[in-house]
């Protein structure tokens, strides 16, 4: 195929295909390099997954213009995002589109545009951005892009833009200390890097089979959370119809108030989502920039009711949906009483689309949602952000941390109580998990081989052995265990039923004031998950 200066629709989508086979060649080696070397990577799947939901949304349009293929691929990535890095990869591609508005074809200038605007909406997508992760790769190449536009030719421009996030991402760790540490790069501007390179190499004509890997050395790989979201208070939307509205001032003024901020603009209007304590305080300063339309308040209490085993009425009348990985596990939360499950977690996070599939599916209107995964958590307020039930989220990071919130939940209650009772539970509740190292790394003061077990202590690397029982025995001799009273042992389809057993004894001799039990879970990739409380 010859250099192409400009794109129709047709290329448009072909350019994403593309991509997304460049992106799909590179995903082991994106979800490979975590911070810590545990094996549950997916930054890579995840942005793939979006990718491909964005791809097979721009097949269906019939009408091969640029602006109809780029509004497919933005709805197509929105619905189809997975994680934190799918969900801001979505915002990037949802400002691809903008430019694009009303043309049949596009070329330099508006790719830069483009780029420029996903960027915007990246980052007003998380409340809390932090550089040296995918926000800031996307940032300094649509700069790059912007300053190359002068000439309107799409490859220099993509060039500029691809050199740029390039270069960006091999600085990630000197912005990022726990990259820097880890001596890795930013999987999520990594996975960005590598989209880029596939627009580049499909207006080349490039099909040749190298692999990114022979361009970046393996110091310059790896992963960081581009953000964590965290979900308390009151789930707070509105529009707001006025004039001269600036969506960049209306953010800073809603983040001094609360997280999980996004501001959008549609039109004449503006939409508005927030997390906060202070709905009151919200609306009030909302409602002096104009009128409001679509005003809601969701407490964010996540109550659990078992409307269909208890066949009783509840004053709060909530349906609850848990992610869960593993046969055992999934057993623990239905008998808890949980209302339906997503099968999820680690390296299969689930899609905004799903999410939203399984909240229309329960009877409530008002659900409550427990990711149990912190990659998970920015994923569930986007479903949130679009469903027409009140969904409400406790960004629960853990399994231990989602069955400790079930558990805290009373159907007689209303949503304030339970919102108390179920943060609190949380916040009692200490998680180990026991993997095993898919490279060699140093961590901190550890050091451990690929194949080794190495543990985790409420998401910190705390312990590096050679067997699952002893290693989780390192951990318990660090921790402060005089006023813990349950431990609940999960073991994975990995280990046999004897060996979880023998870790209880074990615990239950050398801890006599601990009640300790052990319970197949069957999760994958980790030998044990234990519950402190």
């Amino acid at each position: 195929m010859a250099v192409k200066n400009y794109c129709s629709g047709h290329d448009l989508a072909e350019m994403f295909g593309s991509a997304t086979a460049w992106l799909e060649k590179n995903a082991p080696h994106i979800n490979s390099l975590n911070v810590f070397p545990v094996p549950d990577g997916d930054t890579g799947i995840n942005m793939l997954l979006t990718m491909r939901s964005a791809v097979e949304e721009a097949s269906k349009i019939a009408d091969g213009s640029a602006s109809a293929v780029a509004r497919a691929i933005a709805y197509g990535a929105l619905m189809g995002a997975r994680g934190n890095s799918g969900v801001i990869l979505s915002q990037i591609l949802r400002g691809l589109s903008v430019p694009l508005d009303g043309k049949e074809r596009f070329e330099g200038s508006d790719l830069a545009a483009g780029l420029v605007a996903g960027s915007s909406f990246a980052y007003k997508a998380v409340s809390h951005p932090v550089e040296g992760t995918i926000l800031t790769v996307v940032r300094e190449a649509s700069a790059a892009a912007q300053e190359a536009s002068n000439k309107n030719d799409l490859c220099i421009v993509l060039e500029a833009t691809a050199n740029a996030a390039k270069d960006c991402v091999a600085r990630t760790p000197s912005m990022l200390a726990v990259l820097r540490e880890a001596g890795v790069v930013d999987a999520g501007g990594l996975g960005l890097y590598v989209i880029l390179e596939g627009f580049l190499r499909y207006l080349r004509g490039e099909t040749d089979e190298r692999e990114l890997l022979e361009m970046l050395s393996a110091a310059e790989l790896g992963e960081s959370s581009a953000s964590e979201e965290h979900a308390y208070g009151y789930c707070t939307e509105f529009v707001i119809e006025g004039q001269s509205l600036n969506t960049d001032d209306i953010r800073r003024e809603l983040e001094a108030i609360g997280q999980s901020v996004l501001v959008v603009e549609d039109g004449t209007l503006v939409r508005a989502h927030i997390h906060t304590f202070d709905p009151d305080a919200v609306i009030s300063y909302a409602t002096s920039l104009g009128s409001l339309r679509q005003v809601k308040v969701e407490d964010m209490d996540e109550q659990h009711e078992d409307y269909i085993a208890a066949e009783s009425i509840s004053q709060a009348n909530i349906a609850t949906i848990a992610v869960v990985s593993g046969e055992g596990m999934e057993q623990v939360f239905r008998s808890l009483g949980v209302t339906t499950v997503i099968h999820g977690g680690p390296t299969m996070n689930p899609s905004t689309v799903e999410i939203l599939k399984a909240v229309d599916s329960v009877f409530s209107e008002k659900v409550i949602l427990l990711p149990n995964d912190p990659n998970i958590v920015l994923t569930a307020e986007q479903a949130c952000s679009l469903s027409p039930k009140e969904l409400a989220i406790v960004p629960t990071k853990t399994i231990p941390q989602g069955v400790a919130a079930i558990l805290a939940m009373n159907n007689e209650a209303d949503l304030e109580a339970n919102m108390f009772a179920m943060e609190e539970a949380v916040s009692g509740v200490k998680t180990v998990e026991v993997t095993t190292a898919v490279r060699q790394a140093k961590i901190g003061n550890h050091v451990m081989e690929k194949g080794q077990v190495i543990a985790l202590l409420d998401g910190e690397l705390v312990a590096v052995g050679d067997r699952p029982n002893d290693v989780v025995k390192q951990v318990f001799s660090q921790m402060d265990l005089s006023s813990s009273e349950i431990v609940t042992v999960y073991y994975g389809a990995d280990m046999a039923s004897d060996a979880a057993v023998e870790l209880a004894d074990a615990l239950r001799e050398e801890y006599p004031h601990l009640e300790v039990e052990a319970i197949y879970g069957g999760q994958p990739h980790y030998s044990y998950i234990l519950s402190v409380e």
